[in-house]
């Protein structure tokens, strides 16, 4: 049997290799698990996406489990818990940015009936269905993720710019950045 091939970044980690093979690119539309990786990718800045997956399941029970109407009600006893915590990424901004994405978020569910319906839109309501043959070729950021970036800030987002919304936007499946190569390619380009 042939190995499967996989997107070049994945590496040999068994976690990353999961997260790849199952999440990464699925389209979501589910409000909690978009929320989440809102979370997880600000969380991100600076670090590496494995550091995040490793730490993932303490930010589950640290953030009530991404549930954005209890993360809203967060008080500053919270905040200082959350700082001593060692299972998260324990940077004040983004702790605080963290709580304030999730009133944000809360207004925005109200506006638009769903986040979903929102970040939606700026795909025009389906995955980006890109053609990489080569990971180089994959950009940081695009127009769409510059404008979702704006758009966020606008409504007080933090930690929410271009290049985090990128990634957002390739985790939740709102674009399909597998390369061609890749066995997820074809299998998310024909789950439309």
């Amino acid at each position: 049997m042939e190995p499967l091939h996989r997107c070049r970044w994945v590496g040999s980690d068994p976690l990353m290799i999961a997260y790849h093979d199952f999440e990464w690119g699925v389209p979501v539309h589910d409000d909690h698990t978009l929320f989440e990786f809102l979370v997880l990718e600000g969380a991100q800045a600076g670090l590496s996406w494995t550091t995040i997956l490793r730490k993932r399941d303490s930010y589950r029970e640290a953030f009530a489990g991404f549930y954005p109407a209890t993360v809203a009600l967060f008080d500053e006893r919270k905040r200082n818990e959350l700082l001593m915590n060692p299972g998260i990424v324990r940077n004040r901004l983004k702790v605080e940015s963290t709580i304030e994405n999730a009133r944000a978020f809360l207004d925005l569910q109200e506006r638009h009936g769903s986040f979903d319906a929102y970040v939606w839109q700026f795909v025009g309501g389906g995955p980006i269905q890109n053609q990489w043959e080569e990971l180089s070729a994959i950009p940081a950021e695009t127009a769409e993720s510059k404008k979702l970036s704006r758009e966020l800030k606008k409504h007080g987002f933090r930690f929410v710019g271009p290049t985090i919304c990128y990634a957002f936007m390739q985790a939740v499946g709102l674009v399909n950045d597998h390369t061609v190569d890749c066995f997820r390619h074809a299998e998310l380009a024909g789950a439309l």
